[in-house]
């Protein structure tokens, strides 16, 4: 082991001295720099990560829920059965929130970054970027689709079914996106953070919505999967529906989450919907200085003398899943 890593009996406790330095620094920079540093996610030297994140996220979200109905019209409309079709994206979400969820929460969707952002959870500073990505992910999902296998069924569009109006499937849409919104809220909140298992809730429930919401509505639940091919083809049947049900949908379970857990903005909560992607993200290894026999340690440190190695996953922090669908977030 390097000399440096060795501490004499003189020398000053490397954790008593970082506790004066963080004291001093906090007194000198005062609360408002505490602040905005309570979360990794106001570092936004990463913010190219989140926002590609949202981007790719909303991208595979798209080729599937888009992509089931086109291969399908594509071979017959008879290979895949409707009930794949509508569990597909579910699973997608899942498998998001799972693998890219603590970088920028996994929202994949314009209703929840709005509805995250009402609750205090997120900041509304970074919204608009986030929207961006997830209409870019979207747009870039139906263009590879058409590039692939051509224009094929209603060539990714969500649109009504059969003899249902432009306004009630806005409300069916509302009426779903409350659910969903609500479900991600709810397994995002510092009192029920459920980690990992907060990806199969929001699944689940994208699943089900699908299975007996969509043949009205298409159960959509997201602008941007709704209105990115609409914009790549142009065609704007019924397009309202699919923007302003879903966002309404999102402010309304916004309200129910104020009711049922009163105020936002908990740490858990701001980092499900945030992620955690920090500087720190990346694994390191922690080597502890050593002591003389009888002297104690920094707290934390195991009796005796000897080394100790610590390997960390670097997030140092063990609350929230980085889920919104969850991330959501999507």
């Amino acid at each position: 082991m390097s000399s440096s890593h060795v501490r004499t009996p003189d020398a000053p406790d490397p954790a008593e001295q970082a506790v004066r330095s963080a004291a001093v620094a906090l007194k000198s920079i005062g609360e408002p720099n505490t602040f905005a540093h309570r979360f990794d996610f106001w570092d936004s030297h990463y913010e190219w990560r989140r926002v590609f994140s949202e981007l790719l996220g909303t991208f595979f979200l798209v080729l599937v829920a888009a992509g089931g109905g086109m291969v399908n019209a594509r071979f017959g409309g008879h290979v895949t059965p409707t009930a794949a079709l509508v569990v597909a994206p579910a699973l997608m979400v899942m498998a998001i929130i799972l693998f890219m969820g603590a970088v920028s929460g996994a929202h994949l969707n314009p209703a929840v970054s709005i509805a995250f952002a009402l609750r205090g959870d997120f900041p509304w500073r970074r919204v608009p970027n986030y929207i961006i990505a997830q209409f870019a992910g979207a747009v870039l999902a139906t263009l590879l689709l058409w590039a692939l296998i051509g224009r094929h069924g209603s060539a990714g569009l969500t649109l009504p079914g059969p003899g249902i109006s432009t306004l009630t499937a806005m409300f069916w849409e509302l009426v779903l996106t409350v659910g969903l919104v609500s479900t991600i809220l709810g397994t995002a909140s510092g009192a029920q953070a459920v980690g990992s298992f907060a990806a199969i809730a929001v699944g689940s429930y994208i699943a089900l919505a699908g299975l007996w919401g969509s043949p009205v509505s298409g159960a959509s639940m997201n602008p941007a999967r709704s209105l990115g091919p609409a914009l790549v083809l142009g065609d704007w049947t019924s397009w309202w529906a699919y923007l302003v049900g879903p966002v309404a949908g999102g402010v309304i379970a916004v309200g129910i989450a104020f009711v049922l857990r009163g105020a936002g903005g908990g740490k858990l909560s701001a980092q499900a919907a945030q992620g955690r992607l920090s500087p720190l993200w990346m694994p390191r290894q922690e080597i502890l200085p050593t002591r003389p026999p009888g002297q104690p340690g920094p707290p934390g440190g195991r009796p005796g003398g000897g080394p100790r190695t610590e390997t960390g996953d670097g997030d140092g922090d063990s609350g929230g899943d980085g889920n919104a669908h969850g991330g959501p977030p999507g």
